[in-house]
């Protein structure tokens, strides 16, 4: 793993530069293991925050993704995620997401298609059907608490 990989936490990078990174791996060994990297990244979630309200549903594994919702003006509501998940690949996935959606306004989290996200970095063919599902569970999830926040603004 180069230098660039490792020098920040995924919870800081911008999913541009995860894709460059996955683009230079061209073993799927190695992006597997940059996946489980980038879920090291992730702060874990406290007990508190590991609750079945914040438990993602339709996961193989246990996910947990908390949502802040600030008001932002002009722009509308901002959302911001945390996760963790009791499965490596699934935190790498969640650090993906979070690299994807945090910090972004409800309406451009909608208008963002990650499912076609998660098929430029080639995860669907190299991924089992129950993580892909989980994957979509997750956005789901987002894209929900995005809609929710578009309603209450």
């Amino acid at each position: 793993m180069s230098e660039t990989m490792t020098a920040t936490t995924s919870e800081t990078m911008a999913i541009d530069e995860i894709v460059d990174n996955f683009s230079l791996l061209e073993e799927w060994n190695d992006r597997y293991r940059y996946l489980i990297e980038l879920g090291r990244g992730l702060a874990p979630l406290t007990e508190h925050d590991r609750t079945e309200a914040n438990k993602v549903q339709g996961c193989a594994s246990q996910v947990w993704l908390t949502t802040t919702v600030r008001p932002n003006g002009a722009n509308g509501p901002r959302l911001t995620f945390r996760g963790d998940s009791d499965a490596h690949i699934v935190r790498g996935l969640i650090a993906i997401l979070l690299a994807t959606f945090s910090g972004r306004p409800a309406r451009e989290i909608l208008s963002t298609d990650a499912i076609a996200l998660f098929e430029r970095l080639g995860l669907r063919e190299h991924l089992t059907p129950q993580r892909s599902n989980g994957f979509r569970s997750m956005v789901e999830r987002i894209r929900s608490d995005a809609r929710a926040a578009v309603a209450v603004a």
